[in-house]
């Protein structure tokens, strides 16, 4: 679906006019499509039919509470990386049993907390982890549930910040040393093993690198029920890529239909951790041109949000579509513009080069700006951070208000420096 779409001339988003919401909230502002949410969630689940499975939503890529909520009433599972994560999923309505605890530097406080509420498994990256979690299920009287995330040694061809499958990366245990430490885990009273885990990366727009892993945790799947280890579920992880420019990556049903046609008979549930393929094209990110500047031939629009406001284009030199939001008629052939923002950095940039007729006071969108946006946002050069809208129809949530100046030294104090 098409969640942000033109009508009557200006860029809307369902049954809400875009200008209408800037004029009312201010700029920069977060505004997400509660439909294109339903929707995203929707297409990965239908396309498992009879598969036994679980989507478990990623977290880290937009943790708004209300996000959450919509995704937990729809039946989600979730995908976590710290304690401040659980607690948001907990408060959003998300059921402990359907938590899957990755990451690989949990905290015993973070480990306890997660044994205590129950969550459904935690995803173990070490053998000193693993050894930890047991000695702290023993302590409680439990056995946590454990799926190892192995590391495929699988080149997901993506931004190398954001690949996590390669024998060099800190993610995961060696597959190859996998199946020696399923065996220890097997002896160990405080563990319960459920699960293998892999994810290989993200932004991910074929399939093949999912394949490939796929079939490598298959044949240690096979292996380890050839041992007596017998396992519950096989999580293959998230990292489907969207559309941010002229990518084209699989539909959801291909994605799912290529694993499921990989498992076949075998009697274990698939699990996924999608996140950028849920949210990353139901949102954007709205910003109002401040000033129009040419030096030395070369055009910038310095807009009101900056790198500390959405800093993809920046750490990863990402590109995002950004459209005007009123676009302007009969005007002659534009030029190329650099989007920048007021942050203190020549890093400090939205796009470049982007063919716009603008002018100053002209409102943006950027696109496709619903996954690792608000939530990489920093307060960086004391400039609080945007509002959060969720859209559904014709209704518009502030699903998290807009930081005011108090908020940005809220719990500092001075000090009580001699005279």
């Amino acid at each position: 679906m098409k969640p942000f779409d033109y009508r009557h001339g200006r860029l809307q988003v369902e049954q809400v006019d875009l200008q209408t919401l800037a004029e009312i909230h201010g700029t920069p502002a977060y505004v997400y499509s509660a439909a294109a949410l339903r929707a995203n969630y929707g297409a990965l689940a239908a396309a498992f039919g009879p598969q036994p499975h679980r989507i478990c939503y990623a977290v880290k890529a937009n943790g708004n509470l209300a996000v959450l909520q919509l995704l937990a009433g729809l039946g989600a599972g979730f995908d976590i990386v710290s304690v401040g994560e659980l607690e948001r999923v907990l408060l959003a309505g998300g059921e402990p049993e359907r938590i899957v605890f990755s990451g690989v530097g949990k905290r015993e406080a973070e480990m306890r907390r997660a044994l205590e509420v129950g969550i459904g498994c935690f995803n173990v990256e070490s053998a000193s982890e693993l050894r930890r979690l047991d000695r702290l299920a023993q302590a409680l009287g439990q056995r946590a549930p454990v799926s190892l995330r192995v590391n495929p040694d699988v080149d997901a061809a993506t931004h190398p910040y954001i690949a996590t499958g390669l024998k060099e990366n800190k993610f995961g245990i060696d597959i190859d040393r996998a199946a020696e430490l399923y065996g220890q885990a097997a002896a160990m009273p405080g563990i319960r093993l459920v699960g293998i885990d892999c994810h290989i990366g993200s932004q991910l727009t074929t399939l093949a690198p999912f394949v490939d892993a796929l079939e490598r945790v298959l044949a240690l799947y096979d292996r380890l029920q050839a041992q007596g280890i017998e396992l519950a579920h096989i999580d293959v992880g998230g990292g489907l890529g969207i559309r941010y420019r002229d990518e084209q990556p699989p539909a959801a049903a291909a994605w799912v239909g290529a694993l499921r046609e990989r498992v076949g008979g075998r009697p274990v549930a698939l699990w996924l951790e999608p996140g950028r393929a849920i949210v990353g094209e139901a949102g954007v990110l709205l910003t109002r041109v401040e000033y129009l500047k040419v030096q030395q031939g070369h055009h910038f629009a310095i807009v009101d949000a900056g790198m500390n406001d959405l800093l993809r284009p920046s750490l990863y030199q990402a590109w995002h579509d950004i459209l005007p939001v009123s676009p302007r008629r009969d005007e002659p052939p534009p030029p190329a513009w650099d989007i920048v923002g007021p942050v203190c950095e020549t890093g400090d940039f939205l796009g470049k080069q982007r063919e716009l007729a603008l002018a100053e006071g002209d409102l943006l969108a950027v696109m496709s700006a619903g996954a690792y946006a608000f939530t990489m946002a920093s307060q960086y050069n004391a400039r609080p951070r945007p509002p959060e809208l969720l859209v559904d129809g014709a209704h518009v949530h502030v699903a998290r208000a807009r930081e005011t100046l108090a908020d940005l030294w809220a719990g500092e104090r001075l000090a009580d420096l001699p005279a």
